[in-house]
C-alpha cells in the first residue's frame, strides 16, 4: 500500500459479545501499539456507550455494524438511527455488510440512503461490496462491485467518498476459511480506485479500501503487502485478542515495506 493511506484495521463483532466478554477483550488489546495504524471495533449497537467509556484514553474507536436509512427519528420499531449511534461514541458505521444484503434484503438504493444518513451526522460510512461465489464463477465481479459502488456515487456524489472507507468482501469468502489470493484482492481493489478515480483522481488515491473475507493473522501480511489494499474489516479473528493484535501488527509492518 502506498505511505499516503496509512493502514485502518476494523474489528466487525457481529452478532457477539457480552459485558464480561467485551471487557476482558479489550484490556488483551491495552497493548497495542496504533501509532500510524487506525483501530476501530464495531460492537453490536447495544455495547456501544459502555466500551465508549472503557475506551476514554484509548486511540481505538467505534463503529455501528448498521444504521436506519429512515429520518432521524420516528416510529420505526427496532431502528437505530445514525445520530443515535453519533451521540453514544460511534466514528464510523458499517454499511451495506454482505450478511445485511442477503439476511436482510438489503438494496444498492437503501445501502446509498443509509450512507447518505451516516455522513449527515458526521459518522464515517465503510461501505460492502462484493461478489457470490456464483457471480464471480459467472465473470460479473466487475459488474457486481462496480453496480454497488456506482449506487453511493450517483445517489451522494464522489465527493462523499473524501469522508468514507470503502471494503471488499468477496461474499464467498466471508466466514468460510476461503480467502481470495492477494493477487485476486489487488485486481478487484484496483479497479474499485480506478472507477473512483473515473471521478476525481485525487480522491480515488486518498481513499482507503480493506479487504474483507476471512483475513486471519497468517494471511494479513501478504494482503496489506499489495499496492491498493490498505487495511482490513476483519470478522472472526477480531474477537480473538491474539489474532486481532496480529493482523494489526502487521498492517504497521506493511508501512515499513511499503
Amino acid at each position: 500500500m502506498t505511505t499516503a493511506r496509512l493502514p485502518l484495521v476494523v474489528g466487525n463483532w457481529k452478532m457477539n459479545g457480552s459485558f464480561a466478554h467485551n471487557t476482558a477483550l479489550l484490556q488483551a488489546l491495552a497493548t497495542i501499539d496504533v501509532v500510524d495504524v487506525g483501530v476501530v471495533i464495531a460492537p453490536p449497537a447495544i455495547y456501544l456507550a459502555a466500551l465508549k467509556q472503557q475506551l476514554i484514553g484509548a486511540t481505538m474507536q467505534l463503529a455501528g455494524q448498521n444504521v436506519a436509512a429512515e429520518s432521524q427519528q420516528g416510529a420505526y420499531t427496532g431502528e437505530i438511527s445514525a445520530r443515535m449511534l453519533a451521540e453514544v461514541g460511534a466514528n464510523y458505521v458499517i454499511i451495506g455488510h454482505s450478511e445485511r444484503r442477503q439476511y436482510y434484503g438489503e438494496t444498492d438504493a437503501i445501502v446509498a440512503k443509509k450512507f447518505l444518513r451516516s455522513q449527515e451526522q458526521g459518522l464515517k460510512p465503510i461501505i460492502c461490496v462484493g461478489e457470490t461465489l456464483t457471480e464471480r464463477e459467472a465473470g460479473q465481479v466487475e459488474l457486481v462491485v462496480s453496480r454497488q459502488l456506482l449506487a453511493v456515487i450517483e445517489q451522494c456524489g464522489v465527493q462523499a467518498l473524501a469522508q468514507a472507507v470503502v471494503a471488499y468482501e468477496p461474499v464467498w469468502a466471508i466466514g468460510t476459511g476461503k480467502t481470495a489470493t492477494p493477487d485476486d484482492a489487488q485486481a478487484v481493489h484496483h479497479l474499485l480506485r480506478q472507477l473512483v478515480a473515473n471521478y476525481d483522481k485525487n480522491i480515488a488515491e486518498n481513499l482507503s479500501i480493506l479487504y474483507g473475507g476471512s483475513v486471519k493473522a497468517d494471511n494479513a501480511a501478504s494482503l496489506f503487502a499489495m499496492p491498493d489494499i490498505d487495511g482490513a474489516l476483519v470478522g472472526g479473528a477480531s474477537l480473538i485478542a491474539s489474532d486481532f493484535l496480529a493482523i494489526c501488527h502487521a498492517a504497521k509492518a506493511s508501512l515499513v515495506v511499503g
